[in-house]
Formats: C-alpha cells, structure tokens, sequence
C-alpha cells in the first residue's frame, strides 16, 4: 500500500474510534438541529478538526472543504471529509454511519475512503488501482433485473418532498426494491460492494460523495457527472449503478449518467 493510502486508512480508522467511542459512551450522542432534519453533534466538529490536523501534519499545504468547517477550494490538492455521515442514525443510536473522506488532485479524485466504524469496514479505492472492502478487491453486482434489483434514493431537505417521492415511486413501480437508510455515503459504499445495485439523490453535497463516486467507478460501476455545474462548491443530483442496469436507472430518475 501506497504511502498516501496507508494516511487515508490510518485517519479514517483513528475518526472512527473517536465515533464508536462517543456512541458507545453511556450518555447516548447530545444533539443540537442546524435546521429540519439536520442533525449536529459536538463529535461531528470534533472529529473533522482531528482529521484537519492530520492532513496539515501529513500533506502540509493541502486544502480541505468539510461539512462542518467549510474552506476554499481552490489549488491543486483538495481533501473533501464528512466527519460523520448518517449523524441522525449516529445521534438517535441507529449504527449505520460513516466518516468519508476522499483527495481531489487537478479536479480528479485521487483517492478516497469510507469507514463504517461499528462493523468495521473500510470502503477504499485509488484511481486506476481498483477498490477494496477491509482487503478484498470489491464489484459492483452483476443482476440486471430491475425486479431483482436494490435501490436507494436518498432524501433531504433541499429537495421537495414531492420529487423524492416521485422517484422513488418510479424505482418501485418498475420493480425495484427501494431503501433510504439515512447516510449518503453508505449508500455509494454499498453499490461499490455489490449489495445494492443503485443510488440516486436529486441533490447531495460534495462531501457526502466524492469517495464514493470513486469506489463505484473503481468497483466497476457508472456514476452521473455529479462534478459538472459546480457540484464541489454547492452540490447536485447524484446517481451510480453497477453496469448492467446503469441505463435504466438513469431513466428511472432522469439523471444522465457521465459517459
């Protein structure tokens, strides 16, 4: 493993200790709404400075843009972090959330990880050099039947519920069986993996997605130009797929996928 990759790993696992341990402490996680349904906790602040730190230690010069702090995003070498993504499950006890972080290098994701702290697994992947679940060289899922098939849309509140249920309506009309788990970033994770076949969301932020794009394009999967119209700085629709079923779920949700 690449000296860049062995960072990657060691920050992710160290953030998420810092996660279990706050999850698992006898005081269940305090939390404060920055608005409807936008769940803040002190972890999420604590755990993106700690990885700000990192990064400055390791990659002196480096930019970084999170969730929490924000930053510029302009010069060659920018890491995107979510400190805690899924903190609503990671707040109300639900042990589905993740810290994702992933390198922009000249507008290309270099590098990214994911780590799911409470089953321990490590989503990680390096442009042109494949993905791994906890070591193992990871897939996309190969069915092609929308009537076997998993998808899940995700939700927020920039978006009106309306056009969520629209989709997601689309998704089980046509056969699908459609999830909303509440992290982002899972979410790309599971495609990557071969569990699920198919995430879409009409609008994410960038530091929800940017490791996951590269894990399902690493896995073998096709991922929308979530980049285009700005999409580091405020956001867009996003959709990934395995192979097989990439054109009908960009029909299914009116995301074109990047060619």
């Amino acid at each position: 493993m690449t000296e860049l990759m062995t960072s990657i790993e060691q920050m992710v696992r160290a953030a998420g200790d810092m996660m279990r341990t706050a999850f698992n402490a006898p005081d269940r996680p305090a939390y404060s709404l920055k608005g409807q349904q936008d769940y803040l906790t002190v972890t999420d602040g604590a755990v993106e400075q700690f990885v700000r730190e990192q990064i400055a230690a390791r990659f002196p010069g480096d930019g970084v843009l999170g969730e929490e702090a924000g930053g510029l995003v302009d010069g060659p070498r920018l890491w995107i972090v979510d400190p805690i993504d899924g903190t609503a499950n990671f707040a109300r006890q639900i042990p589905h959330f993740c810290i994702s972080l992933g390198l922009m290098v000249d507008g290309q994701m270099e590098a990214g990880a994911i780590y799911e702290p409470m089953h321990d697994e490590l989503y990680i992947a390096q442009r042109g050099k494949g993905a791994w679940l906890n070591g193992k060289p990871m897939r996309v899922s190969g069915i092609a039947d929308l009537k076997a098939s998993t998808v899940e849309v995700g939700w927020s509140t920039r978006i009106p519920v309306d056009t969520y249920l629209a989709m997601a309506g689309k998704a089980a009309h046509a056969g699908c069986s459609v999830r909303r788990a509440g992290s982002g970033s899972l979410g790309l994770a599971y495609v990557a993996a071969g569990r699920t076949e198919g995430y879409a969301e009409p609008h994410i932020n960038s530091w929800d997605v940017a490791a996951g794009l590269l894990l399902v394009t690493e896995a073998g999967g096709r991922v929308n130009d979530f980049w285009g119209q700005d999409g580091l700085r405020v956001g867009n629709a996003v959709l990934v797929t395995n192979a097989a079923l990439a054109e009908a779920f960009s029909s299914l949700t009116g995301i074109a996928l990047a060619a």
